[in-house]
């Protein structure tokens, strides 16, 4: 940390000051004692602020990249980190480190993981004294991290989480000469809203705090054209739409490597266990969904698999998991009346406030012909799942209406169509009856399921369909998109 205490200059002036004090009483100098007082402190504070902005050959390649949040859970932050660091640029990656990072962050050696802990604040007493103290706290903690380290050319933060991260961020770059990015994910005030109320007095403050301290950025980041439109037209800010892209993990996945994952899977979690006895001494490895034979290593998909139907999550209030669970049991209505359509086991993978509920919800449904799992994957392992799926569902709605769920990105990396549900800007994504379907409800949910899975699992129906179309249709991976939007403002004045 740039402190006085550790800098020479400082007990030189500290001495002069005092030297220069003791001659003025000892002549009977006519000055006041708080006039030398504040000169004291002026040139203290000069020497401070000349100290924090003191820059070095290699200011200009190091970037900051902040998140109030998990690290393991933030994939566009990450991704973020992986560009600039390939870029040549030093990266100090500062968040909460509850999950494992992917292995591409731990391996890449320009970025270096600054851990935080997440404050909890005072424990007793009034809801608003623990969320004040929790702001305090982090603030100075903040304060403490972005102070200790070297100058940052830039800081690239991710909102929401913004309080008071922002605002920290802002004052901490103002010192320092460093340039503040914000990358808008979506407003933190209206997430907050989902669980407090629009006019609860906290997320009203959150509204003003962000509307105040968003603006004083240099540049700003947003995830689609609609938030861009807000931001310039309701908070005055101008800002770079950089879309979610998939990053080149995502993919579809080979049968081996399927596989492979499903063996894994079936170690943990029965439901990807084979469940045929009559083969038992044949020497072939087995998974509800595939065959290896181990003769000659080749792999194959079980022609009477069910369809692997999955969906992620943060188990928040943004996510309602009670429509996907009642578009299931409408499903296990449908075989149970004589429609011809697969079993199905869907996997829904993710940690979150609201996972224990779901599951007990889940472990009070009985479904013969639908099952459930909840397991959470590594981060290597997750795209190689997405990439083994049949169909994927969002739950995602977006609390200011202006955010795309970045899980839908993954999918379409994959080649995976999805069913998501309706939000006003979902359609800059999922396009209807080209790479998915748009649902409003449980009901249309189950019927979509129907339809789709009514060919499985032959590849010529709607769902093989969609998923053509999203073979043809590739757009630009995340490094194109992120060296045409990000790194001009960067590198530029």
């Amino acid at each position: 940390m740039a402190t006085l205490c550790g800098c020479p200059a400082f007990l030189v002036v500290i001495t002069l000051f005092a030297a220069l004090l003791a001659v003025f009483y000892a002549a009977g100098s006519n000055v006041p004692w708080q006039a030398v007082f504040v000169a004291l402190l002026t040139g203290l504070l000069s020497l401070w602020l000349r100290r924090l902005r003191q820059r070095d050959g290699g200011t200009d390649r190091r970037v900051c990249v902040l998140v109030l949040g998990d690290i393991g859970r933030s994939p566009r932050m990450q991704y973020h980190a992986l560009s600039l660091s390939k870029h040549g640029y030093n990266v100090t990656f500062v968040g909460f480190l509850d999950t494992k990072p992917h292995q591409d962050v731990l391996r890449e050696e320009n970025i270096r993981i600054v851990p935080i802990t997440e404050v909890k604040g005072v424990q007793v007493g009034l809801k608003m004294v623990t969320y004040v103290t929790k702001v305090m706290v982090q603030s100075l903690q903040l304060l403490q991290v972005l102070l200790r380290m070297k100058i940052q050319a830039h800081v690239l933060m991710q909102n929401p989480p913004g309080l008071p991260g922002i605002a920290v961020v802002w004052l901490v770059c103002v010192l320092r000469g460093s340039r503040f990015v914000i990358d808008w994910h979506n407003y933190g005030y209206t997430v907050m809203a989902l669980s407090h109320g629009q006019r609860h007095p906290v997320v009203r403050l959150a509204a003003w705090y962000e509307r105040f301290f968003g603006p004083l950025a240099n540049h700003s980041l947003c995830v689609t054209n609609a938030m861009k439109d807000d931001l310039q037209r309701n908070w005055s800010i101008r800002a770079t739409t950089l879309y979610d892209r998939p990053a080149a993990i995502f993919r579809e996945t080979p049968l081996k490597l399927q596989h492979e994952l499903f063996m894994r899977l079936a170690s943990t979690y029965p439901q990807f266990q084979s469940s045929s006895s009559e083969e038992a001494q044949v020497k072939v490895e087995r998974t509800v969904f595939s065959l290896c034979d181990l003769t000659d290593d080749t792999v194959t998909l079980r022609a009477e698999r069910p369809a692997l139907l999955l969906s992620s999550t943060s188990w928040t209030e943004d996510e309602d998991f009670s429509v996907l669970l009642q578009a299931l049991e409408e499903y296990e209505a449908f075989v149970r009346g004589g429609a011809s359509l697969p079993d199905v086991l869907c996997v829904i993978t993710g940690k979150g406030p609201q996972k224990e509920h779901y599951r007990k919800l889940i472990g009070s449904l009985h479904l013969e012909h639908v099952t459930i799992c909840t397991p959470w994957l590594e981060a290597e392992d997750y795209p190689v799942l997405l990439g083994s799926a049949d169909l994927g569902v969002c739950l995602h709605k977006s609390s200011s209406g202006l955010d795309l769920p970045m899980k839908v990105v993954d999918m379409f990396g994959c080649c995976l169509p999805v069913c998501a549900i309706h939000f006003d800007c979902l359609h800059e994504l999922v396009k209807h009856e080209q790479n998915g379907l748009i649902f409003r409800d449980s009901q249309e949910l189950a019927e979509q399921l129907k339809s789709l899975l009514s060919d499985f699992p032959s590849s010529e129906g709607r769902l093989g369909a969609f998923r053509r179309n999203l073979r043809t249709s590739r757009g630009q991976r995340w490094d194109d998109n992120w060296d045409q939007n990000v790194l001009p403002l960067i590198t530029g004045p």
